[in-house]
């Protein structure tokens, strides 16, 4: 077996690019050196520090000096979430997310409750939209904070994230922002000014870039208590060090990435669609979680196969070298039903019976039809050996 050989799991992470290893390499060598002020070394980190925070905050429409490094999208979602509760949550203490965000936006929420904190949890529809009307009705007086995923997760549902800013302007009182950009950073365009997100984050390997960083946009005016403490070296909020090859690597996987963002996102599309086509068309009894075209991400297909469990798919394909998740990846463990597709109205065989599909830049047709052959001749051996399937076809 060899393990990857077609690689179709890109929402978990993404295959660096050569040109984004060669980014880092003379930060693990002649170029080793902190940041720090009066001596040359550490003013030469400091300049290319500086450089890099600049082509990332470009990318999302910021300034440098709103762009906060980090270790992960996780921790960028830590330091706004809990930053903002501690900032602003002294007397208003309600907070909204929707049952189908990431997971690191609801054990914040679940922590935030544990610390006094009321939340709302809003439902969504059957594409994985959140339910707007429960938003503008979940707004009150004492509301400090509505956090979303652009991208859902699972099955790649864009939340319309400029109406929901328009419906937290019906407040009569600031509700800050913050919205978890892991799976849309890259795949749609994003600019906080024009989306008026107040925190955002982003992460590096989503995009081809290393594992082990990522950033937290902050707007100037807002402030986030800290929850970090101890010598800044590169950042106020997460202080400490932090590894300079990878924002090194951050940098030129944002520069490949953004040089033709809209080519990017086409090709995925491509591919993508190219990729449920070709499985409707070879596996009877197929059937879509989440939108069709521009309402999901380009590089997500979620689908769930009638009578067959993911796992059992999943490692089926594993044996014959090719990657794919089932469910979440994040929310799978344990073999339980996918609470977003529960969410979504699914049930728990189709919940069990998901697989989904993430692509990049380096997926081809000949991987896909490779990938849709073996999974429809998996498809055929399973349903012979299920008793569901057998009796729902039985001859008549």
């Amino acid at each position: 077996m060899n393990p990857g050989r077609i690689y179709l799991d890109n929402c978990i992470t993404t295959r660096p690019d050569p040109e984004v290893l060669q980014a880092m390499q003379p930060y693990f060598g002649e170029k080793f050196w902190y940041p720090g002020s009066f001596i040359s070394t550490g003013e030469a980190i400091n300049d290319d520090l500086k450089r890099f925070s600049g082509i990332v905050a470009d990318s999302i429409g910021a300034s440098e000096a709103e762009l906060h490094f980090c270790s992960g999208g996780t921790l960028a979602n830590n330091m706004a979430i809990k930053g903002l509760a501690a900032a602003y949550g002294k007397e208003s203490k309600h907070i909204i997310v929707s049952v189908v965000d990431y997971p690191d936006l609801l054990t914040n929420a679940a922590y935030l409750e544990k610390q006094g904190f009321e939340v709302s949890y809003l439902s969504a529809n059957e594409e994985g939209f959140v339910n707007l009307q429960e938003l503008q009705s979940a707004i009150r007086s004492d509301t400090i904070m509505f956090m979303t995923t652009a991208v859902n997760h699972v099955v790649g549902t864009v939340q319309p994230l400029a109406e929901i800013k328009a419906i937290l302007n019906t407040a009569d009182h600031k509700i800050y922002f913050h919205v978890d950009a892991g799976q849309a950073y890259g795949k749609i365009a994003l600019n906080v000014d024009e989306l008026g997100v107040d925190t955002m984050a982003i992460s590096a390997h989503k995009i081809h870039g290393p594992q082990g960083v990522g950033a937290l946009y902050q707007r100037s005016d807002v402030k986030l208590g800290q929850i970090i403490h101890g010598v800044k070296r590169v950042d106020n909020l997460q202080t400490g060090g932090l590894n300079i090859a990878l924002i090194a690597g951050f940098a030129k996987a944002v520069q490949l990435t953004f040089a033709d963002l809209n080519g990017t996102i086409s090709n995925l599309r491509a591919m993508s669609n190219y990729l449920l086509s070709t499985l409707e068309a070879n596996i009877p009894e197929i059937e879509l979680n989440g939108p069709r075209g521009d309402k999901r991400a380009p590089h997500n297909i979620n689908v769930s196969i009638s009578y067959i469990e993911g796992e059992a798919i999943t490692m089926m394909l594993d044996a014959s070298g090719i990657t794919v998740a089932t469910g979440s990846a994040c929310a799978s463990q344990g073999l339980k039903a996918n609470y977003v597709l529960m969410a979504m109205g699914k049930n728990h065989v189709q919940s069990h019976g998901s697989m989904k599909f993430t692509l990049s830049k380096y997926t081809t047709k000949a991987e896909i039809d490779e990938t849709v052959a073996a999974l429809a001749n998996i498809t055929t051996e399973l349903r012979k050996r299920s008793p569901l399937y057998n009796a729902t076809h039985k001859e008549k």
